[in-house]
Formats: C-alpha cells, structure tokens, sequence
C-alpha cells in the first residue's frame, strides 16, 4: 500500500466514525433507529388501549422515548388508569409506563 492509500484509508475511517457517532443516541436525544423504534411503541400501545372495550372511550394520549411509555389525558376512574398501564405495561418492548392520566 502506498502512503497515499494508508492516508485515505485513514480519512475515510475518521468520517465513518465520526458518522457513526453522529447517528447514536444520547441520554436526552434519539437516534434515527430509536425514533422508529419508539414510534412503533407508541403505536402499538395506542392500538392495544384502543381495543380494550373499558378505555376506547377515553382520551388516552401515549407517548415513547427509549421504551419509556407516558400515559397523560383523563379518564373517570382509579380503575380505568390502572387499566391503562396494565395494558400499556403488557406490549413488547416497553420498559417502563409512566401514568399522568388525570381522574375527572
């Protein structure tokens, strides 16, 4: 290999990791493939709150970041919230559910 080569091969390296490390999350940022991933939660938590006959009446915003579920908006009851994180607790990768559904 020619010093040259050694030399590209060296600056084409630095930007692929410094790229790479771009992409990455940190703790109070996603990255691209977290998003995603976070974006399906979501959904799917949504759709799983929807279908339960107790809670689709309700307003039930859900939000994802890092496999953290945030329930917020209000339901009429202590068992209606609970409910709500049972569910929510019970889809694939959730880590964790924090409830701030309000009682009305």
């Amino acid at each position: 290999m020619t010093k040259t080569t050694v030399i590209r091969h060296c600056i084409i390296g630095l930007v692929l990791s410094a790229f790479i490390a771009g992409c990455g999350g940190a703790w109070n940022k996603e990255s691209t493939g977290e998003y995603v991933d976070n974006t399906v939660l979501t959904t799917k938590v949504k759709t799983a709150i929807f279908n339960d006959p107790m809670l689709k009446v309700f307003q039930i915003n859900v939000e994802s970041f890092k496999g953290v579920v945030q329930l917020s908006g209000f339901v009429d009851s202590k068992k209606a919230a609970d409910r709500a994180v049972e569910i929510a607790r019970s889809v694939t990768g959730v880590k964790s559910v924090k409830n701030d559904l309000v009682i009305k």
